[in-house]
């Protein structure tokens, strides 16, 4: 068996795990870890327990749809720091368990979508198309769980 993955990349981002027929699998927010950085606590992301949540679906055709992520106007130097890394950690986390990834604009799966940026349209969607797994998308900071979930939908569908 192998998967599609779906990654909303960031600290409070989120994967999700769709099995070829669609079926929604597992989703989970972004494992991370706190950090002091500067005398200040800071989530990171934890390489460690995202390959331990991912090597099971580490299988022959499995492959990854990571959002494509670019700087925003109006975002510190410093947190858009950590939000390159935290993608480049999910790149090199996928890379090391042999995991192909491809990115993909927010614009293009969300156009597919036909959703507006609204993270609440995302999460209804997500509802909507697995209302079995709709308890995992009902909280507003679920939106990252609802994302990861349909960008592997797209993915699917691509």
């Amino acid at each position: 068996m192998s998967f599609i993955i779906g990654v909303d990349p960031g600290a409070s981002g989120a994967v999700a795990i769709l099995e070829r027929d669609g079926q929604l699998v597992h989703v989970f927010e972004m494992p991370s870890v706190e950090l002091i950085v500067n005398n200040k606590a800071k989530r990171r992301i934890s390489p460690e327990m995202l390959a331990a949540d991912l090597r099971l679906y580490a299988v022959k055709a499995t492959i990854a749809y990571v959002e494509q992520v670019n700087a925003m106007p109006g975002q510190g130097v410093t947190s858009m720091f950590a939000f390159g890394q935290a993608f480049g950690i999910v790149q090199g986390v996928l890379a090391g368990l042999a995991i192909p990834a491809q990115l993909v604009p927010a614009g293009k799966w969300k156009k597919w979508h036909n959703l507006s940026p609204s993270k609440d349209a995302s999460r209804a969607k997500a509802a909507a198309i697995w209302p079995d797994m709709a308890g995992e998308f009902r909280r507003v900071k679920d939106d990252g769980k609802a994302e990861a979930a349909l960008i592997a939908h797209w993915g699917l569908h691509a």
